[in-house]
This record gives structure tokens, C-alpha cells and sequence, in this order.
């Protein structure tokens, strides 16, 4: 893409028009069936943000082992691809268009949740509780995946792929960070194998890449992302050389002609961000990480991003919070706060779908300050 600071004019992806650079992140909020079907909630959410450029649909399981927590999306049945063509129709018919984040939750998960052992690369705990059906647990022990685990799960990607162009998404994006299923790969303290999916890194980055590939050969690579978090410590995972890591897992996918790379909670004036940039051929959806949602702050951090190299930017809570967030900073209009993050995982439509957008006659009062509400939103979103 041609660089540029002007957020509000067209972009392209691939083989996608967009009307502009913002995308919508993907946003875990536990309002799916207890099945993982979408259902009417999800519908709206997502159609009320249908001005995104692109919307990317919150991580959905490939397979029942690989859910996080209750009410979690998925997109392994007949019932869940039913249930996104719902969304996805309603996004189209409102103007937008769809990718959908692929995530496997590894050792963050719960028999209490799945009624499975948790699989991971290694046979060692979430060193924290995890929310389940009946409350936050101890963390179980996970089992440590065997070849022929390891063999289904990349199956089960690829599966989920092709379920989700059926159910209307444009593509998907493989979720590699925040402590998820790859990224456990990835993380020296997560993967203590000896085999050849653990010990150098040349080996640590070989699952996201058979995964990514997978997928890639099941509906396309200009339909496939891949999202990052180099040195998140998210859900207890630490990388000891996040440099190297990164440029062998790079090696591995800038040769497969992907869609796009995500980067998470990017800071453009971080050495991870400049090498990652210069090392990546394709496009780049940088990821602020936002020190409030003032009007001014928003709009600084996204120009900051495209001027460093970014080729698009998704944000998380300013849509979360403004369905219609593009109207607002295209008019410089004042930003919603986020409510209070009792509201974040807890079901309904109270802090989802009742974010009011301007001049709504019930429109909460707006910031425009740089004040937000603390969220421990990275451990799910």
C-alpha cells in the first residue's frame, strides 16, 4: 500500500476495496450460545459496526478442545457456520465486510468448560485461575500434544477455514498471540519439547507455520492473516529472545503472499515495530495501545501508526465503545467512555449493544478527555 497519514481515504486488501484504514479488532465477549452459535446479539453488535473497513470477528474455536471460556464462539459445526451467516449477512447488507480470527485456547481452557483435558505443547499449567461455568478454578494441567494431536489440530484450522468462507467471511485470520494455542508453541516457558516443534526457535515457530499453511492451502493465502504479540506475557507465556523468534517465524510465512500481519498493541516507536515492518513484505495492521480513548488521543495514535509504516490500524475498545466510531473521528466529535468492564463478559445487551451513536436522544455523556476505565480485557480479547 502507498503510506499515508489520511486514515479516512480508501484502502485496499488485497482483493478487498476499503473504504478506509480502520479496522474493527477482534473482541471476545462471551455473548455466543453456550454451543458456540452466534445468535441475534452478535448479529447486531457486529451490523452497528458496519462502517469498519473492516470488522474482524471475535476468536472462534476450530475444535470443542480448544475453547477458552463460557459462551465463547466457534466455527466447527453446521449450527456455528448458520449462526456467523447471520452476522455476516447483516455486515454486507449494511456495507461492511468480514474476516474472522481463528483461536485455539491451548492450556487456557477447563474441563469444567469443555469436558476435555486441555491440549498444549507442553504438560504445564496457566500459572493463574481461569473463568469457568461455575466460577474462576485453578488452572488444569494440560496434556502435552502428540504427533497425532498436533496432526488434527492443524486439520481442525484448516477446517475452520473453510467453514468460515461458507458462512460468508471474506477470510480469516490465524490468532498466534496473547498466549493462545500457537503462541504457547512459540514461548520458551510453554514449550518445553524435544521434538522437532520444540527446542530452537527454527522449531518453536514450526506449528503457527503449518497451521497458517493449512489454511492457507484450504481457502487461499490472500484470504488468510496472521496476528502477533512479540514479547506479551498475556495469559503467562515469556519468550527469551523475541527477536529471533519473530524473524524465524517471518522467514517461515513471508514467502505464503498472506492478506495481512496483526500486530498487537503496537508501538511504532519500539524496536520490535521498525524491524518487524522492515522485515515484512505484505501488509501491516498495526495495533495501538491506546493510553485513553480522548477524540485526539484516538486519531494521534492512528496517524502515528500509518506514519511508521502501518498499512491499516484496529482498535479495539474505540469501537467497542462507538459503533459508529468512524463518523466521530471523521467529524472530530467526542468518543463514548467504555462502561464499566463488569459489563465486558457477562451476557446481554448492556455493554454491548446499547452504546448510543451521536445524537441518539439516550446518548450517554461522552469523553473527550483521556480518561478510561481500567480493563483486564487482554486476558480474553
Amino acid at each position: 500500500m502507498t503510506q499515508t497519514t489520511d486514515f479516512l481515504a480508501p484502502a485496499r486488501l488485497g482483493r478487498l476495496a476499503l473504504p478506509h484504514h480502520l479496522v474493527m479488532a477482534p473482541l471476545t465477549r462471551n455473548r455466543a450460545e453456550a454451543d458456540g452459535t452466534p445468535g441475534a446479539l452478535m448479529v447486531t453488535h457486529y451490523a452497528q459496526r458496519a462502517s469498519a473497513g473492516l470488522l474482524i470477528g471475535e476468536g472462534s474455536t476450530p475444535n470443542p478442545v480448544g475453547q477458552t471460556y463460557p459462551d465463547i464462539s466457534a466455527i466447527h459445526t453446521d449450527r456455528h457456520v448458520a449462526g456467523w451467516r447471520r452476522v455476516t449477512e447483516a455486515v454486507r447488507a449494511a456495507g461492511g465486510r468480514m474476516f474472522l480470527q481463528l483461536q485455539h485456547g491451548g492450556r487456557v481452557s477447563h474441563p469444567e468448560t469443555t469436558g476435555l483435558t486441555p491440549l498444549a505443547p507442553s504438560a504445564l499449567a496457566l500459572p493463574e485461575t481461569i473463568f469457568t461455568p461455575r466460577g474462576h478454578r485453578p488452572a488444569a494441567v494440560p496434556r502435552a500434544m502428540t504427533a497425532q494431536d498436533i496432526r488434527a489440530t492443524i486439520a481442525d484450522f484448516a477446517a475452520a477455514a473453510r467453514r468460515a468462507v461458507e458462512a460468508g467471511f471474506e477470510g480469516v485470520e490465524v490468532h498466534s498471540a496473547n498466549g493462545m494455542l500457537l503462541h504457547q508453541f512459540l514461548a520458551d516457558n510453554t514449550n518445553r519439547r524435544t521434538d522437532g516443534y520444540g527446542g530452537p526457535a527454527a522449531r518453536r515457530v514450526r506449528f503457527a507455520a503449518e497451521v497458517t499453511e493449512a489454511v492457507a492451502d484450504a481457502i487461499g493465502a490472500d484470504r488468510v492473516g496472521v496476528r502477533i504479540s512479540p514479547g506479551s506475557t498475556v495469559n503467562g507465556v515469556l519468550e527469551e529472545d523475541t527477536g529471533g523468534l519473530y524473524a524465524a517465524l517471518l522467514d517461515r510465512l513471508k514467502g505464503l503472499d498472506l492478506a495481512y500481519l496483526h500486530l498487537v498493541r503496537s508501538t511504532p516507536r519500539s524496536g520490535w515495530y521498525r524491524r518487524i515492518r522492515a522485515d515484512w513484505p505484505g501488509v501491516l495492521i498495526g495495533n495501538p495501545d491506546l493510553a485513553g480513548l480522548g477524540t485526539e488521543t484516538v486519531t494521534r495514535a492512528v496517524r502515528e501508526q500509518l506514519a511508521a509504516g502501518a498499512d491499516l490500524v484496529a482498535l479495539g475498545r474505540p469501537f467497542l465503545a462507538n459503533p459508529d466510531l468512524v463518523e466521530r473521528l471523521r467529524r472530530g466529535a467526542p468518543l463514548n467512555p467504555v462502561r464499566d468492564r463488569y459489563f465486558m463478559y457477562v451476557g446481554g445487551a448492556a455493554g454491548y449493544n446499547d452504546y448510543p451513536a451521536l445524537n441518539a436522544p439516550d446518548q450517554a455523556v461522552p469523553v473527550s478527555s483521556d480518561s478510561i476505565v481500567a480493563l483486564d480485557g487482554p486476558r480474553v480479547a
